[in-house]
């Protein structure tokens, strides 16, 4: 079992699931206004998703609840990373604008791979 923690705020892969909202918001505001409520919307949707299904999970009371909402944040990740891609395909974003983002993605999807091992130990 992991160390305990005693507020979803003290786990390090919150703390880096908020920085990726932040580089998502950069992202989408360089978005056309075509795309303001379609992949814009649809990016901080799933960007926001993550932190906030870590700090669900963590305050669910159970091991399985966890468990089930960190693979919600899991999946989020996946899906914003497609979305960041598909801006990139667009020609919206450049590589070296993606970049952080991407790693951001990469290293939160780890973190939560390995908290989900842990807590299935």
């Amino acid at each position: 079992m992991p160390e305990k923690v005693n507020y979803y705020n003290d786990l390090k892969v919150w703390n880096k699931a908020m920085d990726l909202v932040v580089e998502v918001y950069k992202l989408q505001r360089l978005l056309p206004k075509i795309e303001t409520y379609v992949l814009s919307d649809q990016m901080r949707r799933a960007a926001i998703s993550v932190p906030s299904n870590i700090a669900e999970g963590h305050s669910s009371g159970g091991t399985g609840r966890y468990v089930s909402f960190l693979k919600i944040a899991k999946a989020s990740v996946a899906e914003l990373e497609t979305q960041i891609l598909l801006g990139e395909r667009l020609n919206y974003f450049s590589e070296e604008e993606i970049s952080s983002a991407l790693a951001l993605c990469q290293e939160t999807g780890k973190m939560l791979n390995a908290l989900i091992s842990k807590l299935n130990e």
